[in-house]
């Protein structure tokens, strides 16, 4: 028994106890009091020094609360002890209590932080965005996705599956943007008399009043027929179609000119030769234009030595109709870009006027027929349409829908009056919060690109200070020109403009208007970049002559981008926009030979990686239009996506409170890339085959598949499709 250890909550009794008892039975009364007293101090302090840190500390709290007869139930069991021998079956529960109260004073501590830091965490994570515009941006999601696909096998199902397959995502915001003007050109208003909005809206009313259009017939027609102004007419060049289709495509061009003089009310028999021979006319044309845009130098000649050059044709005069008002002389220096056309062009109209005069006229008469055909009744618009379709089908471009007369009428509206439906549309579209938002991610997206090039194995010093130089140096148009913002501008009253009596006359009159407003830009010299898009559209570019990137207000809006949405759908969305068309600068240097000061091999094995990467996941019977180009557009894709990711997560650090959709299930990461494809969505059917994109769900799959951060966020398995092997690194 003297070998055993004492037992905690009671103690038996070894040598030292037997001494202190027989001591204590020695001592007088009082003197064995204080003894007994001290000694249970003395247990007390020795347990208290066993406990460590801040446990010790709540100890000591606890003893100094309860006094230092030793509550906790030590002092009172070593006294029965020491007394009564060992414990008893009474003792045992303080001695279990004593244990369940040495326990929470020791877990305590760990437990309340423990559940203090599930409270931060929770505060800290992503809030979700109840908002409107989130509300409306999450059902366009669930009206897309098919959460039943697998993301990592088949992402681009997961995120489009079940979105609507008559257009892409760009087309469908192109329509809505429309549909806004539509609302704003319908509204209830009063605006002053000759003023820009009301020469808009007359406009546009009178577009849309198809029961006067219809009841006039061909009637407006006739009367200006005598003008010829400048009509345009083309059949496509033979040699960017096989003989087969061409000819099929000739046939086609005669059933609907034959159509057109019907309608003009000519001899059947007449009508046919004349169309034939109008196509005859085209055709011949078409064969003079031997090299294709890129190839021809420009000259330079006075209209003096032109007309000497090619004598046919009374250039001054056709050239002071072009460019009315603008005065021009015999002496007036040209640029021509194509000198050897306009001299076989000159030889072929020069043999007509002598021998067929007649059906030299009848060509130019149903060239105006075609340019007139908005603001003809819905005959001449039926047989522009069927043409329309045909040809698609030929060329093997998908088929497009007719448009309703609302849309029709509100393009030509804005390609009449742009200055003043610009303001109207960025007064409600985009304003000076939603300007300052997009203008922030875009610097986000920008300084990611500068620090991307920097870390770019094919790029030597010299070429990457370059390239970094160049994104330092661009400039940045962000939802409208400059002009828009100056009310005197945005609602110039357009003076030129004659609307009425008939929609054919107005339509011919903003015509004029519009080629003289053309003319003049020409005549001014503006250190502003000239727009190539309406601030409504949805075409984002690059301007390598004025190193200007372009981003319309139209494509800033939902679902790409709102100054309320999560970060990760900014950035996800148009922040890869942005990132896209900054890459576009780089175009040259991806070419071969087009970067010198390169590692060459480097970047031809990046771009080589590139290319089987994409062919991996390409899709069976899949051909290109433009192999090259393709390449140039994949490469953008994917290192856009990386830029923007990048630009996110450096944002992410370096400001916190990032929200999500609800409902989604989503962590803002795995939002980030949901709302990249959401860009990407669409039918691949209905691609046109001229289009130098990859299809939408090569767009989506080959930057996804490129990048780990999915693979982590979506927890993809390795070898599935999302998360190959090998990836590639060019951007």
């Amino acid at each position: 028994m003297a070998g055993r250890l004492p037992q905690e909550g009671g103690h038996l009794l070894g040598q030292n106890q037997k001494d202190s008892r027989r001591k204590s039975l020695m001592e007088p009364e009082g003197q064995q009091r204080n003894r007994q007293t001290a000694d249970r101090q003395t247990a007390g302090r020795q347990t208290t020094d066993t406990l460590q840190g801040p446990y010790r500390e709540s100890a000591q709290k606890v003893k100094t609360a309860h006094g230092a007869e030793a509550r906790l139930g030590m002092g009172s069991s070593q006294e029965r002890s020491l007394e009564e021998g060992p414990p008893t079956a009474r003792s045992r529960p303080r001695t279990l209590a004593w244990r369940v109260l040495m326990t929470l004073l020791l877990l305590g501590p760990l437990l309340g932080s423990s559940v203090l830091l599930v409270y931060v965490f929770q505060s800290c994570g992503p809030y979700s965005c109840d908002t409107p515009a989130c509300l409306d941006l999450l059902t366009q999601y669930l009206a897309s996705g098919n959460t039943s696909m697998a993301p990592c096998s088949d992402f681009f199902s997961f995120a489009c599956g079940k979105a609507k397959r008559t257009s892409n995502s760009s087309q469908a915001l192109a329509e809505e943007n429309k549909s806004r003007l539509r609302r704003i050109l319908e509204a209830p208003s009063s605006w002053p008399p000759g003023s820009g909005e009301e020469k808009a809206f007359q406009f546009y009313k009178s577009c849309m009043d198809t029961n006067a259009i219809e009841a006039a017939g061909a009637g407006p027609l006739r009367q200006v027929i005598e003008e010829i102004d400048q009509p345009e007419f083309a059949v496509p060049l033979k040699q960017e179609q096989e003989q087969k289709v061409y000819a099929q495509i000739v046939r086609e061009y005669l059933t609907y000119l034959n159509q057109l003089g019907t309608l003009l009310g000519g001899d059947p028999d007449k009508v046919l030769e004349h169309a034939s021979l109008s196509i005859s006319i085209t055709s011949r044309l078409s064969q003079f234009l031997r090299r294709p845009q890129e190839e021809r130098q420009a000259q330079t000649a006075t209209i003096a030595q032109l007309q000497e050059m090619a004598p046919a044709i009374d250039w001054l005069s056709c050239l002071q109709a072009i460019f009315m008002p603008m005065p021009l002389s015999p002496s007036q220096q040209l640029v021509i870009h194509d000198l050897e056309y306009l001299r076989e062009m000159s030889q072929l109209v020069g043999g007509l006027q002598l021998r067929h005069r007649e059906f030299l006229q009848s060509h130019m008469i149903l060239g105006l027929v075609n340019s007139l055909s908005p603001a003809l009744d819905s005959k001449f618009q039926k047989a522009r349409q069927v043409l329309g379709q045909k040809l698609r089908e030929l060329t093997g471009r998908p088929p497009v829908p007719p448009h309703p007369r609302w849309m029709e009428c509100v393009e030509e509206t804005g390609s009449f009056f742009e200055p003043t439906l610009t303001a109207l549309f960025v007064q409600e579209a985009f304003d000076l919060h939603t300007r300052k938002a997009a203008m922030e991610l875009f610097l986000n997206i920008k300084d990611a690109l500068i620090n991307r090039l920097g870390r770019l194995s094919w790029m030597k010093e010299k070429a990457r200070k370059e390239a970094q130089d160049q994104v330092t140096r661009l400039q940045v148009k962000m939802g409208a020109p400059e002009w828009a913002l100056e009310p005197e501008l945005a609602t110039q009253g357009y003076p030129e403009v004659q609307l009425g009596p008939s929609f054919m006359q107005s339509f011919l009159s903003c015509v004029r208007a519009l080629r003289a407003r053309t003319v003049q830009s020409f005549q001014q010299s503006s250190p502003n970049h000239s727009w190539h898009v309406a601030p409504w559209g949805v075409n984002a570019y690059y301007s390598k002559s004025d190193h200007v990137v372009v981003f319309p207000a139209g494509l800033l809006q939902p679902p790409f981008f709102h100054p309320g949405y999560p970060r990760a759908v900014n950035f996800g969305a148009a922040g890869t926009i942005m990132a896209r068309e900054l890459l576009h600068i780089f175009y040259q240097l991806l070419l071969p030979g087009g970067c010198p000061a390169c590692d060459s091999q480097a970047l031809q094995g990046a771009l080589l990686c590139l290319e089987r990467h994409y062919a991996a996941l390409s899709l069976p019977g899949e051909t290109f239009f433009n192999h090259s180009h393709r390449i140039l557009e994949n490469a953008a894709d994917m290192g856009a996506l990386t830029i923007a990711l990048q630009a996110y997560n450096k944002r992410l650090l370096l400001q916190r409170g990032e929200t999500t959709l609800p409902s989604l299930g989503l962590s803002p990461q795995q939002l980030f890339f949901r709302s990249y494809a959401q860009v990407m969505c669409g039918e691949p059917r209905l691609q046109d085959p001229q289009d130098p994109h990859s299809p939408p769900q090569l767009r989506t799959h080959g930057p996804i598949s490129n990048t780990q951060a999915f693979a982590r966020h979506y927890h993809c398995p390795r070898e599935t499709l999302m998360n190959p092997s090998s990836r590639c690194q060019l951007w």
